[in-house]
């Protein structure tokens, strides 16, 4: 197969496909890091990925809080804490199996960022008049993004989502309205999990393309 474009430029090189799909596998949700920086124009490389996400009526609802204060840090994490304490209790027979996870990388992480959903969300009404979870969707892609640019940079980044919203909100000032969906870590990592780390700790295991993709209806095996 040729690395040339295609004659309509719109393709992308051969290596180039490999490269995304490559870090589309590799992308992992990381809870161990190592110490180290993360340089300010590779932070922004990332948050500039975040931003180009597609968003339903290029509404653009996701608003991101970078946490550099070591006291609200801490109290993010008791905030974790606290919430993974209740969901171990939720689980009853798999509590203490769940405790033994680690199920998140706050104190270790280099960067730690908020993702919220803005405030005056009901304004915009193109896409969403039906389904108003579209803004949801939305900051869901761009985290998506920042996830994929991550790899890329080498750098791991995991999705915390254990935490009550109403507390974390009050905790960074969010106006009514807005609401915080994901406490992400990034940083450094010694080596990327070989498969997603919940495989690995024999918690849980991924289904096959061929069991989530239909054809025509709910149920019905989609053809080859």
């Amino acid at each position: 197969m040729s690395d040339e474009l295609s004659p309509d430029n719109n393709s992308f090189t051969q290596a180039e496909r490999d490269a995304v799909y490559r870090a589309i596998a590799e992308r992992r949700d990381m809870r161990h890091f190592r110490p180290g920086s993360i340089e300010p124009d590779q932070l922004q490389r990332l948050l500039q990925a975040a931003h180009k996400a597609p968003s339903v009526g290029l509404m653009q609802p996701w608003r991101i809080i970078r946490i550099s204060d070591k006291a609200l840090r801490s109290q993010i994490t008791q905030l974790v804490e606290k919430e993974r304490l209740a969901t171990a209790k939720a689980l009853g027979e798999r509590e203490a199996e769940f405790l033994k996870l680690k199920v998140e990388g706050i104190d270790s992480c280099a960067e730690l960022l908020v993702v919220s959903l803005c405030d005056k969300r009901d304004e915009h009404i193109f896409g969403r008049r039906t389904m108003p979870e579209m803004d949801l969707a939305s900051v869901a892609c761009a985290i998506q993004n920042m996830w994929l640019a991550a790899r890329v940079e080498g750098l791991g980044m995991g999705w915390v989502s254990l935490f009550e919203p109403e507390p974390l909100a009050k905790l960074l000032a969010l106006p009514d309205g807005a609401s915080p969906v994901a406490i992400l870590c990034l940083g450094h990592v010694d080596e990327f999990y070989s498969a997603p780390m919940l495989e690995l700790e024999n918690w849980r295991h991924g289904e096959s393309l061929e069991h989530v993709l239909f054809q025509n209806q709910w149920g019905q095996t989609a053809k080859r």
